[in-house]
Parts: C-alpha cells; structure tokens; sequence
C-alpha cells in the first residue's frame, strides 16, 4: 500500500518545462498556464524558442523552454531561476540545469537518457548516474514508455503517434504535483483533437496516465499546494503580448470608427500578430501579408490616407527598410502605426531571443529632421493599453507613431483584467468634410494641437496634393522656399513636443528618505519593480519611476530625476535610454546593461541596487 505523499504549501513556484522544438513544449506549457490561471494564481510566463527552424533532434541547438511563475501572492516577473526543471531528453537537461539553485527538483524523462541521446547532447557519461546531480531532488519517469503503454490498446494510433503524447503525460505529472484542475486540459484536449478521434483519445489517455502516476508511484512523494492570489475583483483572461497588441488595435478601431488595415511581411518575433489579427477578419479587419517591408509601410500608408487606421508590424531589420516610407509619413502627416517588436540583433542577430536596443533607431532613424511620437509597452498585457495609447495620438496629431514591444513582451502571458468597453477612450477622427478657409481648403492649415486636417479621397471639394516633396505651410503646395521649410520643420517637431501636454506625468514609486531612483523602460518594468521589492524588504530604500512615453517624453521627466542624487537605468543594450536623459537633462544617471538575449533578472537588479546604497 503506497504511502500518503506529504503536503506541502508553497507561496510561489518557478517550473521550466525543456525538450525538442518538437517535443510540445509550448503546448504543454500552455496548458499548464491556462489551469493555472484557472485556478486563481498570479503568474508570469516567459517562452523560450530556438532560433533554428528545426535544428537536429537531441541536440542543444534545438532545445524549447517554457517558463513559468505562479504565487499566491501578486508577481511581476517569470522568475530568475526554477524550482522545477522537466528535462525531456539529457539536451534539454543540459542546456537548463545550470539556471537551477542547489535543492532544486529535476523530473527526466529517463527514457530519452539512452546511449545515443546522450553523446547528441556532448554527455561523456549519464548525468543520472554519475553523481553530477547530487545537490538536486532527480526523479526519473520513463516517461516514452508508459505513454506507449497508455495508449497501446487505441485503435489507429501508431506507437510514432503515441509517442507524440509524452508532453501530455509529463504535463499529467505536473498537474498532479501541484494540484492543478484537469478539466481546463481535458476540454483542450477534446476541442483541439475533436476531429481526430484516435489522435484524441491518445492524448487523453497520456495525459491521465501521467497524473494518474502521480497519484500512485511512490518516485513522487511530495505534492504541492499553491493558494490563488487575491487579485482584484473583475473577469480576468490569460493574454500574451501578441494577443494583447491584437486586441488593443480591435479596440481602437471599434472606438475611433476606423475600419483596421494591417500590412506586414513575415519576420520573427512579429509575425504572430499577423496571425492573430487574421483570425478577426469577420471583425472587419483587413489583413495583407505584402511581398516585403517597405511595401507593407506603403500599403499601411496608403491606408491612412484612404482613411482607415493603417498599422504595419515589423522587427528590428523590417524596421531598417520602412525608414524611408516612415519619413514619407512625417512629411505627409498621416496617422499610422508601425510596431516593433525587438529582438536581439544587429541584422539576423538571435531572432528569437529578446533585446530593447531599437529606441534609437524609433527616435532618430529616418534621414532629415523627422521627429514622431514613440511609445513602448511595459508588461505582456500593458500591450493593450499602449496600442490604444498609440492609435489615440496618431490620429489627434496626425503623425507616424512607433509602438514598442520586443519578444519577451510577445511572447509572456500574465493575468490580464479586462475592461469595460465603456472604460476605454474615445478616439475621435475628425474628418475634414467642407472647406476651411474663405471656401478653400488648405490640407495643412493647422488646429490647436498644431495638427492638419485629414481628408479622405473622394470627399467633395477637400482635393489637395500629397508628397514627400516639401509643402508649403497652409496651401500644401510643393515649396523650395527656405524659410517655408524652416517653418514647417519647426511646425513638425512643436506638433510633437507638445504632445507632452496631453500625457500623464512620470509617476514614481518612491518612499521617504530615498536618494536612488530606478528608472526603466520597455519589459524592464517587472525585474525593476521585484527588485526593488527585494531591497526594500532588506530595510533599504529606494525609488523607482518607469518611461511608457519615450518621446515626447513627460513633462515633469527632469523635475522627478532631478530629485534623487542618484539615477540608475537599466536595460537590455548598451544604455541608450541612460544616453538620451544624460544629453536631454544633464544628469550624470548610471547604467546597468544586459545583452545576453535574456531579459533582466531580478536578482541582477537587486545586486546592482544594493552595490548603490
């Protein structure tokens, strides 16, 4: 008779699920999260993809990694190391294990830990056997086998099929562990695999055999309990940043009447968006995939001047070849957004890895004097509200404006409380519809915000020129005159320097006696905010104020760094927003930097806080 396993109850845990690119271990990771957040826990997710479309199976080069972090407290970050690390073959134990604190518990699938699995990783000997693992809690599940096992009586599945299932029986053994509902996955399951009954029942039973060997094998004699999070009431969805950015363009385009155009060329970390806006096109969202970047920005262009909210997406590289079709979108002064989400570069760089080094570009790469609005998501479901943001001064101002994320925003998920439609800006068109000057109409004479009227084609008497050529103020005529364009260069610039009036000022998380702010923009936002948590748990202080707004930027920036005697920043380049505040306010800030294709740890950014108090 087996022996009770002990209960114990944990405030957080960090598990990474690792395997092949085509082990499922996405999916598995996926479903782990959904009942997660079923259950009422906070959490974090952070995806790890190899950058190789299909490198060798068994290999480093081809290791996938889902990461996430749930408590029963609120969290901000996927957490720096796991707790739990699921190893499906001995690559992905390898490639992981080092990230692990000693006492850590690793689950290995002990069928895959075979002679020739072993020597594709670069073992000389087995890790299992060897003593190398001494200092970790190692539970070996022959986990291949006994899905073969499960699903060996099912008619029309081949043992290949079976052993397709082993991340659902790994997942089985994880749902068990930490007393996760198995309903969300069963339902998963049955929708996913509706129309393949053999495939379904497969899966079903891998993943039953999985927690059912929890419930039975004494190799497992521990289970964990996690209590939901007190979060605040409401109706809450688990969203990605890809999800999120989709559904704030869907939001902005309900709340400004603007049928929604997105152009884009396929390009890794943004083409999900383009998927995920696809699947809305009975929403009236018109979705082209062109033949490259700079014909996506022209279509997205052309858009705005027929009238509709044109978006194109992109990453790093995309957004070198839409320079010219963006400066043309200053000139012209059309509302349109272009998305970026970052990755680690220069040109290929490690496409799937994460990396905020384009907010230089965002501000100054177009040639000439071509200043627009840039705004930059802070957390997976903050992508919604920065979309919405963004489409909101592109059409009031009627200017380009950047929007960016990078691939750890994309791809993480987090908890995201949804809003009330009723809740959400209204964004107003303004539409010119009748001459405005003595029964002309000048295309640039301007209104209060120092914004020039938009004129869809074909509406009656409003017929202008457009161009990249210089217009001359008002009428819009091609201009050389030179100081028409001093004029209108300084028009462009007011136009987007007074966008600071319409923002919200920099808050800042502060207390007493503080003398160091922490300041950060982009995904940087969760490490800051946990480590400085951490420093203030220790009796330290410290303050911490992060940047949604990169240009303009709030008018009260220099007011709150000029506050502190000291001014960190931290971020993954080479400190290009420290460069920026150091030129704009003459304030001696510090930088904490990381390129790694990593995101921040919050450990790194205690260490460096405390190394300043």
């Amino acid at each position: 008779m087996r022996v009770m396993p002990e209960i114990v109850e944990r405030e957080r845990v960090v598990i990474r699920i690792a395997g092949d690119s085509g082990d499922g271990m996405q999916l598995a990771g996926g479903r782990f999260t959904d009942a997660t957040a079923a259950f009422g826990n906070d959490l974090a997710t952070a995806p790890d993809y190899p950058a190789e479309v299909r490198a060798p199976a068994g290999t480093l080069h081809g290791v996938s990694a889902f990461q996430i972090h749930f408590a029963s407290r609120d969290i901000l970050t996927p957490g720096d190391r796991p707790n739990v690390l699921v190893a499906m073959n001995p690559a992905a134990l390898k490639a992981n294990v080092d990230a692990l604190e000693s006492g850590s518990t690793i689950v290995v699938n002990d069928d895959a830990f075979n002679k020739r699995g072993l020597a594709k990783a670069g073992y000389d000997s087995n890790p299992l056997e060897d003593g190398s693992l001494a200092e970790f809690r190692v539970h070996r599940l022959p986990m291949t086998s006994m899905t073969l096992k499960a699903a060996e009586d099912i008619e029309g599945v081949s043992s290949r099929d079976a052993a397709r299932a082993k991340n659902l029986f790994a997942l089985g053994v994880l749902s068990w562990m930490y007393a996760r509902p198995v309903a969300v996955t069963e339902e998963w399951i049955e929708r996913k695999f509706a129309k393949r009954e053999a495939i379904l029942a497969a899966n079903l039973a891998a993943f039953h055999a999985g927690y059912n060997f929890g419930e039975t094998t004494e190799l497992l004699d521990i289970q964990y309990t996690v209590k939901p999070a007190a979060l605040p009431p409401g109706s809450y969805r688990n969203i990605d940043g890809t999800t999120a950015t989709a559904l704030g363009l869907l939001a902005a385009s309900v709340r400004s009447g603007l049928p929604l155009f997105l152009a884009s060329y396929p390009i890794t970390p943004a083409s999900e968006l383009l998927h995920e806006l696809a699947r809305h096109r009975g929403l009236g969202v018109q979705v082209i995939q062109a033949e490259d970047e700079i014909a996506a920005a022209n279509m997205a262009l052309g858009a705005a001047f027929g009238g509709q909210l044109g978006v194109t997406a992109t990453s790093g590289p995309g957004m070198d070849l839409k320079a010219e079709t963006i400066g043309l979108a200053v000139a012209l002064e059309l509302p349109m957004l272009i998305i970026d989400v970052q990755r680690a570069g220069p040109s290929t760089g490690m496409p799937t890895k994460p990396e905020a080094a384009d907010l230089l570009m965002a501000l100054h790469g177009r040639h000439g004097e071509s200043p627009l609005p840039v705004i930059a998501a802070a957390t997976p479901a903050h992508c919604f509200d920065a979309a919405l943001e963004a489409v909101r001064l592109a059409v009031d101002y009627r200017t380009p404006v950047i929007l960016l994320s990078d691939a750890f925003l994309a791809n993480s998920s987090e908890p995201w409380l949804i809003p009330g439609v009723e809740d959400l800006p209204r964004i107003d068109p303004r539409f010119a519809l009748e001459p405005n000057l003595d029964g002309d109409f000048l295309p640039y004479l301007r209104d209060e915000r120092l914004a020039r009227p938009w004129a869809v084609p074909g509406t009656s008497g409003l017929a202008h020129r457009i161009g990249g050529l210089e217009k001359e103020d008002g009428t819009g005529n091609i201009s050389y005159e030179p100081r028409n364009h001093a004029r209108m260069t300084s028009l462009r610039a007011e136009k987007v320097k007074g966008i600071a009036r319409d923002i919200p000022p920099l808050e800042v998380d502060g207390e007493d006696g503080a003398e160091l702010l922490v300041l950060g923009w982009g995904s940087s936002y969760g490490p800051i905010r946990a480590g400085v948590r951490r420093v203030r748990e220790r009796g330290g202080k410290v303050a911490s104020a992060h940047l949604v707004h990169l240009n303009p930027l709030p008018a009260n920036t220099g007011e709150v760094l000029r506050s502190y005697r000291r001014v960190l920043v931290a971020e993954t380049n080479m400190g290009q927003l420290a460069q920026i505040i150091r030129a704009e306010f003459l304030i001696d800030a510090e930088s904490f930097t990381k390129l790694e294709g990593t995101p921040l740890l919050v450990a790194e950014l205690e260490h460096e806080i405390l190394e300043r108090l």
